[in-house]
């Protein structure tokens, strides 16, 4: 039985902190392999790409959830206690709560109240003489998925609610100040959602009874009781963090707008079914998470490979979401390679990939279509703007990458 190539390096952790997205599928294309093993923080980790080794990932009989995060991110963005860490029927029966939130008129209903809120700030913006987009975006994406879920969110706590959501997944991935700030805000979130959770199972507030704040605080676990308090809170967070750090393709979709400005063209038109390829290929073209982890659940072999039980396992999103053999010219912008696209759950995983409705894959990704969408519109059809000299390269150290500028946009004006 062959070996899975080794990194010749002992410890590899630096080399990934300073080339996150491109680490893994550099490697597999120097091993000429799918996969290669090395070390990460100390442990033994077997780093896969493409989308085979997607479709292997995601096969819950080979790998497992539980223990896969590092402990310091589940104390930034996912938290303790969440979904993301369950496996089995726990896992479905959680996820389950998640998907009821997912209809297409509740998305639908998300999508307006958004698209509300980016006619409100462009009446600000149309004050201002710079205008960050990241910044503003992540506030008008607070505003909105807070309204959508039933948490209050009156105008002067705005910026400190924002603060605490946007720092999860901002600096999440970071160290030294960064990271403790973003562990001190998810504990002052944490505590302002336990305290709603509570009030709404006292009866001291009732938010509509399809929103998820009624449903998280109701949701009872596999043994018929009510998820604590904490927990509930978790899972609410859950809904609310993801959705915000969807300012992260936003603030994408606006440089592809500027750098591709065919693309602005045919969106300005209405062009029929454009928006839909447009939207995919931000998705796809754009980093956003550089991989996810897992933990094999018992011994197996694949292609020849020995996956020893308890090994760590790093799937490559990036890399898959650019592979060759998957993507036709993969570094270049085409949102038309998606108008023949046969949809497959492995090769295109921004979001993460199998299943939604029992594996893995996130749930709030027709969330993030629709609020990209919504975006996009907006900034092709109905906002003028000035897009000043700045640097707009692409800064793929940072998790999540971003350009350097954050994008800046100036001289704002409503189009009539």
């Amino acid at each position: 039985m062959p070996e899975i190539p080794h990194d010749i390096w002992p410890e590899s952790t630096l080399a990934l902190l300073l080339d996150p997205y491109r680490f893994i599928s550099k490697h597999c294309r120097h091993y000429r392999s799918d996969l290669f093993q090395t070390r990460l923080m100390l442990r033994k980790t077997i780093c896969m790409t493409g989308p085979e080794a997607a479709e292997l990932f995601y096969d819950e009989s080979r790998f497992i959830r539980n223990g896969a995060a590092p402990p310091w991110l589940l104390k930034t963005l996912f938290g303790q206690g969440g979904v993301q860490a369950l496996d089995g029927e726990a896992h479905r029966h959680r996820k389950q709560m998640f998907m009821s939130l997912m209809s297409p008129e509740r998305i639908e209903q998300l999508g307006a109240i958004t698209a509300e809120g980016w006619r409100n700030y462009a009446r600000k913006w149309a004050k201002m003489d710079r205008i960050v987009l990241y910044d503003e975006v992540n506030r008008l994406l607070s505003q909105s998925v807070c309204t959508w879920v039933g948490v209050s969110l009156p105008e002067p706590e705005v910026g400190k609610r924002t603060a605490e959501l946007m720092a999860m997944f901002d600096k999440a991935a970071g160290f030294g100040r960064g990271h403790w700030l973003a562990r001190l805000f998810r504990k002052r979130a944490e505590r302002w959602i336990e305290n709603l959770i509570e009030d709404i199972r006292a009866g001291r507030i009732k938010p509509p009874e399809e929103s998820a704040a009624w449903v998280m605080a109701m949701h009872r676990d596999l043994n018929g009781q009510l998820l604590d308090r904490h927990t509930a809170a978790v899972e609410l967070i859950n809904v609310l963090r993801p959705t915000v750090a969807v300012s992260v393709f936003i603030v994408f979709a606006a440089l592809s707008l500027y750098q591709y400005p065919v693309c602005r063209e045919r969106l300005a038109a209405g062009e029929e079914g454009f928006a839909d390829l447009f939207v995919q290929e931000v998705r796809r073209f754009y980093p956003f998470f550089p991989a996810v982890m897992a933990v094999v659940k018992q011994d197996f072999d694949w292609k020849g490979y020995r996956f020893p039980q308890g090994s760590k396992a790093a799937l490559d999103l990036f890399g898959t979401n650019h592979d060759e053999r998957s993507w036709e010219f993969p570094y270049e912008f085409q949102p038309d390679r998606f108008r023949h696209w046969e949809e497959n759950a492995f090769s295109f995983i921004p979001q993460g990939g199998g299943e939604h409705y029992h594996g893995h894959r996130c749930p709030g990704e027709w969330i993030a279509l629709e609020l990209i969408k919504v975006a996009s519109n907006f900034l092709a059809r109905d906002l003028a703007y000035d897009v000043p000299e700045q640097d707009l390269g692409i800064d793929y150290r940072r998790l999540p990458a971003l350009p350097r500028s954050r994008f800046v946009i100036s001289n704002v004006r409503e189009r009539v």
